[in-house]
């Protein structure tokens, strides 16, 4: 079942082989999809992971705005006073056909570390994870000395960098951005992030420096030892499971929660294989202005699952499931890692909590039912070897892949004893569909009209009755097809 491409027979059709993808293709054409679009979405499902871009520069600058902008809808929180970017970092974003993933580094605090240090250390966290940055400076202001630090932390990294000249509304502002030559960054772009001057001439240089697919940081041909993120609220025990699979203090660990502020990473030994551990820093549900290293926590933790394949979510079974538990889940979910869900401290449990703890889980994470849940004590090292099974069942879920012919047998009798509902007299059916892609499972599926989202959700459990997939998102793109215009 686990039919892995082997490394250095790279195709040209996301994980078709070439006979695979020559008789799918044909397929199409009998169905009437146009072999064009059919290419694309093939390309688009089996992209793998999309290329990283960090937006970073000193606080008030417009990073944000620009966000916004990239990702052409207003996600990003924009204030008019520093520091009030919240929450979530990360967001996809098209340009001129090619995806990417944009981090949002806006919510430094000045407070907690002095101006100069906190700049440095947002950027520092999102450069890590990124393939390219765009450095963005006020244009109308000119190059300062926090602009001059970060423009030597980017140096440092070695990493493709645009300049982004913002806050140039007109010709007159031109002549401001000409003098940030002097950063000895190139050349400067002159933008108004808020009103979209210059922004596609921008976005045009950032393709460039993106690479087309990012270089794969785990799972490499020599065997590696394989990525673990090890994520959760603030005092949920990452630093204590840390320290007792390693077998030594690594990590501080604390009663005052958020202590961990980098990841560490590890090398463990468990199981008799050797493992990457990363121990993040624990997201807090919201970064106010007075926990601005929170901030850089959640921004670190991104950061972390960009480079993990497998993220061990921690969930402290003395409380209730929390609004943060869910969210830190979605993250996982999002960014499309293999999930266990380590249900801790479990040996502080009385049959009462226990009770009430069942009746939670199944109805606030029901939608993550796929994902292997071990229940250990990181204090007691109690049930942390199970971690290793449901770890490994979790990789090899994610990286599973259904030959074509054997998915269009199933989808056949799939449509055959469940049809579409009839919705304004028309009955949508799926004619053929292919796997694209690979950790996570990304499915490509061609219909005659489009398919609801309960229609969609039943596909997907019935994909994981048959062919397994446990501890892996599973992602399901539909294709309707085009109606022909009649020839003249």
């Amino acid at each position: 079942m686990n039919e892995q491409t082997p490394s250095g027979d790279e195709h040209q059709h996301g994980e078709l082989a070439d006979a695979e993808y020559a008789e799918f293709m044909e397929l199409a054409a009998q169905e009437g999809f146009d072999a064009e679009d059919v290419a694309g979405a093939l390309d688009e499902a089996g992209h793998g992971p999309l290329p990283v871009l960090a937006v970073v520069g000193r606080p008030n600058v417009g990073k944000s705005t620009l966000v916004n902008r990239i990702i052409g809808r207003r996600e990003a929180v924009v204030e008019d006073r520093p520091g009030v970017t919240r929450d979530r970092v990360t967001y996809e974003a098209e340009w001129a056909g090619r995806r990417f993933k944009v981090v949002d580094t806006g919510g430094w605090e000045q407070d907690v570390l002095g101006i100069d240090a906190s700049v440095a250390a947002q950027a520092e966290f999102a450069i890590e994870a990124a393939d390219a940055v765009v450095f963005v400076v006020d244009a109308a202001v000119g190059a300062t000395d926090t602009d001059e630090a970060v423009v030597k932390l980017l140096r440092r990294a070695g990493k493709p960098v645009v300049l982004c000249a913002n806050k140039v509304d007109g010709p007159s502002g031109e002549a401001d951005a000409a003098m940030l030559w002097s950063l000895g960054l190139g050349e400067p772009h002159p933008v108004s992030a808020l009103h979209g001057r210059g922004t596609g001439d921008m976005l045009d240089e950032v393709l460039k420096a993106l690479p087309k697919a990012p270089a794969q940081t785990f799972g490499t041909a020599l065997g590696g030892p394989r990525r673990v993120a090890l994520i959760g609220r603030p005092n949920v025990g990452k630093s204590s499971l840390l320290n007792k699979t390693a077998g030594e203090e690594r990590v501080v660990v604390n009663e005052v929660a958020g202590t961990t502020r980098d990841p560490v990473d590890e090398l463990i030994e468990l199981g008799g294989k050797t493992w990457k551990f990363v121990d993040t820093a624990g997201i807090r549900r919201r970064v106010h202005l007075t926990e601005g290293a929170d901030y850089y926590a959640s921004l670190r933790t991104a950061a972390a699952l960009e480079k993990a394949e497998v993220a061990v979510v921690l969930v402290d079974v003395s409380e209730s499931v929390s609004v943060q538990d869910l969210r830190i889940i979605s993250m996982a979910v999002d960014a499309g890692r293999a999930l266990v869900i380590a249900y801790n401290k479990w040996d502080t449990l009385d049959d009462e909590r226990r009770f009430y703890l069942e009746r939670e889980i199944e109805r606030d994470l029901v939608q993550v039912q796929w994902a292997p849940r071990v229940n250990i004590s990181a204090r007691t090292g109690r049930h942390v070897e199970k971690l290793v099974p449901a770890i490994e069942t979790a990789i090899e879920g994610w990286e599973t892949r259904v030959p074509t012919g054997r998915l269009n047998a199933f989808l056949g009798e799939l449509v055959a004893s469940h049809p579409h509902p009839v919705r304004g007299g028309k009955q949508p059916r799926i004619l053929f569909g292919t796997q694209a892609g690979t950790r996570p499972p990304r499915f490509v599926l061609f219909a005659s009209g489009f398919l609801e989202a309960g229609y969609r959700r039943f596909i997907e459990r019935r994909l994981r009755e048959e062919f397994g997939f446990p501890g892996t998102p599973v992602h399901i793109s539909v294709r309707v097809r085009e109606k022909r215009k009649k020839r003249k």
